[in-house]
């Protein structure tokens, strides 16, 4: 047979403020009113949401009269198993899973009460009910939990109901607003994860992008420039060192080279074990891509000259970097999941960065024709060919540094 309930049902399809009977009116109105008026006072305390269910649920049981036991269910957002986040006594939880699940289904708070030849017990623990009540904690068309009360030897009436009914609501506000502090905790770490990768005025860039709701997955086809650069003999030099010299030493050299590539606007793509794959020109436009690689590139080099005499200096292994640019169509943009996004760039020109890479020695920065054709103004370089296995023969240009700037009244070049 299935259990008894009474007529007493209250739907929750109205907030807090609706009006089912005034506090005042009912035999129980002091005792309630000071109930509410105490909730918003625990909201105002900011505390966790833990502690603050708890709060609610002994407050709840306090003032029901003849209410031996309490608890509070949440369900979990991805796998809607109702969890158990607080309850009267501690130590003892009780809670019908069957009846807070009809609570939740129905969207309505209802009184179950114990007929005397009923042999069914709500009670997870033994104990046997003579009432209980279960009320869903509803946020819009959201159903987040329930609240139940249980008394062993009274039988709950609908006033304490229409209680219950309220709190609930005061319950899903709480973790509601809980949820949301979540979800922009969550946003903010990923927002700062991802944000680091560029340089602070693309930053900048991007944060506008995100407060506006502008900035999203997916990406574009256009031209940009892609540098790569790679630590020369890394793995000999690394060879019969200690696991946190190497990689002190790789954050040496990856922080040098990562702080050039941010003062000209760069974007960090990744990190290659020992290497860096950079783009200029994305994620956001910029007409002066080309002579900022190429700047970026002379300052990579130098800050590689820098970390080498501090580390010999201190008797410390050390490095050269070999670095290519390139520059072409590429797709590039954002890609991933609400949970983790990244910037990639992915096309042939990052291929032929590569060969471009492979080719400088330690020290050196080669450059492919394409980029030498938009830089040749201000570039002092000289021409190589590469031997490739797949591209054949490539006409390139080793970098040798920038051309002095025309002395006033002169034409230049």
């Amino acid at each position: 047979m299935p259990p008894k309930e009474t007529s007493s049902v209250i739907g929750q399809t109205r907030g807090p403020t609706a009006r089912a009977s005034s506090p005042e009116e009912s035999s129980n109105g002091p005792r309630h009113l000071a109930l509410l008026n105490e909730l918003p006072v625990l909201f105002a305390h900011d505390a966790a949401l833990g502690p603050l269910l708890q709060r609610i649920t002994e407050l709840l049981v306090e003032t029901i009269p003849g209410a031996t036991r309490g608890a509070m269910l949440l369900a979990d957002r991805a796998s809607g198993k109702l969890l158990l986040k607080a309850h009267v006594p501690t130590g003892e939880p009780d809670a019908s899973l069957a009846l807070a699940q009809r609570a939740m289904d129905r969207r309505q708070g209802f009184i179950w009460r114990q007929d005397e030849h009923e042999s069914q017990n709500p009670s997870t623990s033994g104990y046997r009910v003579e009432s209980a009540m279960y009320a869903p904690m509803l946020w819009r068309d959201e159903t987040l939990g329930v609240v139940c009360a249980e008394s062993q030897n009274t039988a709950l009436d609908a006033e304490d109901l229409r209680l219950m009914v309220t709190v609930a609501h005061y319950a899903a506000m709480a973790a509601v607003q809980q949820r949301l502090q979540d979800d922009l905790r969550q946003n903010a770490s990923l927002l700062n994860r991802m944000m680091a990768n560029f340089s602070p005025k693309i930053r900048a860039q991007l944060l506008a992008k995100a407060r506006n709701g502008r900035l999203r997955l997916g990406g574009e086809k256009s031209e940009i420039v892609v540098m790569l650069s790679d630590l020369r003999l890394f793995t000999r030099a690394t060879m019969n060192m200690e696991s946190e010299d190497v990689f002190d030493m790789l954050n040496d050299y990856l922080a040098a080279e990562s702080e050039a590539v941010f003062k000209h606007d760069g974007t960090i793509d990744k990190f290659l074990g020992d290497g860096i794959l950079a783009v200029f020109g994305s994620p956001e436009p910029d007409p002066a891509r080309h002579e900022k690689a190429v700047a970026a590139a002379l300052a990579m080099q130098d800050a590689m000259k820098l970390v080498n005499a501090s580390r010999r200096a201190n008797g410390q292994v050390t490095c050269e970097a070999g670095i290519g640019i390139h520059c072409g169509q590429a797709l590039h943009g954002f890609v991933g999941s609400n949970e983790l996004i990244e910037f990639t760039v992915i096309g042939d020109t990052v291929n032929l960065t590569q060969r471009l890479e492979a080719a400088a020695s330690g020290g050196e920065i080669v450059i492919s024709r394409e980029m030498h054709q938009r830089v040749w103004e201000t570039v002092d370089v000289e021409p190589i060919t590469i031997e490739t296995k797949h591209e054949g023969s490539l006409a390139a240009f080793r970098l040798r540094g920038v051309k002095d700037a025309p002395k006033a009244g002169g034409h230049g070049l």
